[in-house]
């Protein structure tokens, strides 16, 4: 095993890292890894912090101590930021550059880990650009946006691009059978579904109420027939969206908190040592703060779940010969395509596209999604 199981599909950015952390070829100070959502972005930068504090040759062995740490997130010359908010703030930033400044005190590097970077306001990434520029010499920063248009370009001008693609959905689907134990029926199914997003496909693999959701999602078009039914689509996804929220919000709440604990000297019968109750504390009001973003971040696969439907409906209505995504809805989405144009599946996914950015905009999700509903209706 390696630090770089994780990386499915990925082979040329995994020869870029371990060349880079294996010394032959340059190391910069910065780096910065963009892909879409599910590309493995944030999990290549961690097996590159992993593989740069590794003691072993080649760098990256994936079970010494160094790496062990760095990929459970408890090493102590790794900071992983991840804004909880819908944005990361200058007083956040400056503290942020104030402890990275500091000289690593076990490992190699002082590395920092900046999960969705481009959360980062105006004023946060001018404040990172100035320790970009003139960085301490054993200080690393790896950056992960969607885009490197997502960063400003003076700080992009400063960083190593690594850019990660979605993976083949055939590679997911092996994954899920090799090392998940997932049936192959049905891992090809949900890798299908989640389109080459990994810890998606994890999660309909593994959660039969997780597949429930994006089902309701689905139904969607077919609950079109009035303005009320109509209406009640919009409430149903909406709801939808915000169970999946909360599912997935607990989960890495439940991981995080056992991580900090166990990183703070939790006993074997659960006791916390004195003075650890700050960070716990800590810990939960990011969390908290988090919700609004996992809410949000929900609904908007949810808006892509249903646009999966209408691109299968336009392949069909155009006879575009690829694959469909929605396999087990062939039927219905053959009716579909036969009893509408392409124009007016055209017009739909420009109207779920509308709303996403509405969304993104802070409009209410409901009265959004309600009017994404109506624009659904009448194509």
């Amino acid at each position: 095993m390696s630090v770089w199981n994780d990386l499915v599909g990925q082979d040329p950015v995994v020869e870029q890292l371990s060349s880079a952390a294996d010394g032959t070829s340059g190391l910069a100070h910065a780096w910065l890894f963009t892909g879409p959502p599910g590309s493995g972005r944030t999990a290549a930068a961690r097996a590159f912090a992993a593989a740069l504090q590794c003691a072993e040759t080649p760098r990256g062995c994936g079970h010494c101590a160094a790496c062990h740490q760095v990929l459970q997130g408890t090493h102590t010359d790794l900071e992983v930021v991840r804004p909880s908010g819908l944005s990361y703030g200058i007083k956040e930033t400056r503290a942020l550059v104030l402890r990275a400044s500091s000289a690593p005190s076990v490992g190699r590097w002082q590395i920092v880990l900046f999960e969705d970077a481009d959360r980062a306001t105006e004023g946060a990434a001018n404040a990172l650009l100035k320790a970009i520029e003139e960085p301490p010499p054993r200080t690393l920063w790896l950056l992960c946006t969607p885009s490197p248009d997502d960063l400003l370009v003076t700080i992009r001008s400063r960083c190593r691009l690594v850019t990660l693609r979605t993976p083949p959905i055939s590679a997911v689907a092996d994954v899920l059978v090799q090392r998940d134990g997932v049936d192959r029926e049905t891992a090809d199914v949900v890798a299908r579904a989640a389109q080459g997003h990994i810890s998606r496909a994890r999660r309909l693999a593994a959660d039969p109420a997780a597949r429930a959701r994006r089902a309701e999602v689905l139904a969607v078009p077919r609950r079109l027939t009035s303005v009320g039914p109509a209406a009640m689509a919009a409430d149903a996804l909406v709801k939808a969206a915000e169970a999946e929220a909360k599912a997935t919000a607990e989960e890495l709440n439940e991981r995080e908190t056992a991580e900090l604990r166990q990183a703070l000297g939790e006993s074997a019968k659960g006791r916390m040592p004195r003075g650890t109750a700050g960070a716990l504390k800590e810990l939960e009001d990011r969390q908290k703060s988090r919700a609004t973003r996992v809410k949000r971040d929900s609904l908007d696969r949810a808006l892509l779940d249903l646009a999966s439907y209408y691109r299968d409906v336009l392949t069909l209505q155009l006879g575009a010969g690829s694959e469909l995504v929605n396999t087990e809805l062939g039927p219905e989405l053959r009716t579909a395509a036969a009893e509408t144009r392409p124009e007016g599946t055209l017009r739909r996914l420009d109207a779920i596209m509308e709303c996403r950015e509405r969304l993104d905009a802070n409009v209410n999700p409901l009265l959004a999604v309600e009017a994404l509903t109506m624009a659904l209706r009448t194509g």
